[in-house]
């Protein structure tokens, strides 16, 4: 058993699918995509063999199985262990309880977005504000379909905080779209910046 803690937030869902039922990489997969968690947890099947194989070597889960249907290759089926419920309900309650300092790209992005001419700057963020929408309008589908289907809100709330947040760098880019493109913000960033590049 390993003393380092898992970090790869797939790891918490990977934990979390195992308490319902024992399963194999495969089938955890097929869940993260029927329940849209892929659009949240980056993954690919190599990262998904990755983690449940650090999940092993720390002790939360193990191979409860192997099978072999028909004619395909064998594959184990995992199983949380009592190690990785602790482990599950730690990580969760420090996730839920403890503010993280969080690193988006775009925050750093915007810090030298003086650097870009403005006429550059406005087309970039024009691109970004179209993605945001579309973003933003799945989103919004999504839940109005998870609604409509019954689904309790409470396994929602991570699609109202992305529908949220998509709103709020909506409205921020939009607004900053107008900033850059104002006569007096050019004039001013030609004085200031322009000699640099």
């Amino acid at each position: 058993m390993s003393d380092r803690k898992p970090t790869n937030p797939l790891g918490l869902a990977v934990l979390a699918w195992l308490m319902k039922e024992p399963m194999h990489p495969y089938a955890l997969g097929l869940r993260l995509q029927q329940t849209g968690q892929d659009r949240r947890i980056k993954y690919n099947r190599g990262t998904l063999y990755l983690v449940i194989e650090q999940l092993a070597r720390a002790g939360f889960v193990e191979v409860q199985a192997v099978e072999r249907p028909g004619s395909r290759p064998e594959r184990a089926i995992y199983a949380i262990t009592d190690a990785g419920r602790t482990e599950f309900h730690r990580w969760l309650s420090d996730l839920l309880a403890t503010p993280r300092s969080e690193f988006p790209q775009f925050l750093v992005a915007l810090s030298f977005v003086a650097l870009v001419p403005p006429g550059e700057a406005v087309e970039l963020l024009t691109r970004r504000l179209g993605q945001l929408q579309s973003s933003a309008e799945e989103t919004a589908s999504a839940l109005r379909e998870a609604r409509e289907s019954g689904h309790p809100w409470v396994f929602l709330v991570e699609e109202e905080l992305a529908a949220d947040l998509f709103e709020v760098e909506i409205r921020f880019v939009t607004g900053l779209i107008e900033r850059l493109g104002d006569p007096g913000y050019v004039d001013a960033w030609q004085q200031a910046v322009g000699g640099w590049l």
